[in-house]
């Protein structure tokens, strides 16, 4: 059964293709992405993600690139930019809470990434996270080991 970490590493693996691939088929994406998550509930919460990304990759990267000091977005390797985008939209468009959105795209850059990712990533969308309150702030969380 396919839950929302597996529509997270489908959607990441999509927009690593687009990402390489700017003229893929969208059609082809969708579908294998309906294979993929099977599910109603679970595709419609990957292709929300995927399309939402897509359509605010500009404004992404930009919030991305002014949290990164010293990195350009097109010189990020493309698996740690996807994950940092697919982790703000999420923050910011979806409602996740920063913490389980941290989580999550920390465990996509390690599965996905290099050895440098998971703490890049964890860096990047600690400064990008909504403070929810002092107890709970990301901020305040040791989320890599």
């Amino acid at each position: 059964m396919a839950g929302r970490n597996d529509a997270r590493r489908c959607v990441l693996q999509m927009l690593y293709l687009v990402d390489q691939n700017p003229d893929a088929d969208i059609h082809w994406i969708r579908s294998s992405m309906e294979t993929e998550l099977g599910e109603d509930d679970v595709f419609g919460f990957g292709w929300s993600l995927f399309t939402g990304i897509r359509e605010q990759q500009d404004e992404l990267n930009g919030r991305i690139s002014a949290a990164a000091s010293n990195w350009r977005v097109d010189r990020m390797a493309p698996t740690d930019r996807n994950v940092l985008r697919l982790g703000l939209f999420e923050m910011e468009h979806v409602g996740t809470p920063a913490a389980v959105v941290l989580n999550e795209c920390i465990e996509l850059a390690r599965e996905f990434g290099t050895e440098n990712s998971p703490s890049f990533v964890n860096g990047i969308l600690d400064k990008l996270a909504p403070a929810q309150n002092d107890e709970t702030s990301p901020g305040n969380q040791s989320v890599v080991g």
